[in-house]
């Protein structure tokens, strides 16, 4: 992998949020003096950020904030003045992060969102389509709760007798091309279908859209142009 390669590697892990809170704030820290990282990232930014248009807002829990004063509170028992000071600047700190909650949990598919402490694992991923250094065609996603597929067009565009397909290659699966349906949009603009898949399977494999004849491929194959993903959780 190349320099140029690894900066724009790390940059789309940064953005989408996959990295944990040490990696994040490293990379936060690179960029105030590497501005060839802070050129990818806003990159990245740029082409991913109207695929949060498409996400509804999440509400952090009500009692969040209550919590957080709670536990202020607590610890301010048998400090000292200079604590007390510390304490209440993080009371305010923390009160703006509540506040602002609720906005960065749109942005679930830059991977900013509320993640309850006692949730083992993620329950939802994503996969971004994107071709050479442009504005990504599809965007997928998986939610494990419900066990539904949603595959969302980007900039991708209607082509004129022919048809998107989906598909999946695991070697579980034979390690060739299933085809996971055609993407056929409905009335949100999204494309949707439920999955038997386990999670292992799903977030280790390899997804992939190609063009293809009206009604899908005639060989059972992928037999045009097609474009991979791989999912990532989708929670920081």
């Amino acid at each position: 992998m190349t320099e140029r390669e690894d900066i724009d590697a790390t940059a789309g892990e940064y953005v989408l949020g996959t990295l944990d809170a040490g990696e994040r704030a490293t990379i936060a820290a690179r960029r105030r003096r590497e501005p060839a990282l802070d050129a990818a990232i806003q990159a990245w930014e740029r082409r991913l950020g109207p695929l949060a248009d498409g996400v509804a807002p999440v509400a952090p829990p009500h009692e969040l904030f209550a919590r957080i004063e709670q536990r202020l509170a607590t610890a301010e028992q048998g400090t000292s003045g200079a604590d007390v000071i510390r304490l209440e600047r993080r009371v305010k700190t923390w009160r703006g992060v509540a506040i602002a909650a609720s906005s960065l949990a749109a942005c679930l598919v830059l991977g900013i969102g509320v993640r309850e402490a006692t949730r083992p694992a993620p329950t939802s991923y994503v996969g971004v389509f994107v071709q050479d250094d442009v504005l990504p065609s599809f965007m997928l996603s998986v939610d494990f709760g419900t066990r539904t597929l949603t595959v969302k067009p980007v900039s991708a565009k209607p082509l004129p007798e022919r048809s998107y397909q989906l598909w999946i290659v695991h070697e579980k699966l034979g390690g060739v091309p299933q085809s996971l349906g055609l993407i056929e949009i409905d009335s949100s603009g999204v494309s949707r279908r439920e999955v038997s898949f386990d999670r292992a399977l799903l977030t280790t494999a390899t997804f992939g859209v190609s063009v293809e004849p009206i009604g899908g491929s005639p060989t059972g194959r992928p037999t045009g142009p097609a474009l991979h993903a791989k999912l990532m959780p989708a929670a920081l």
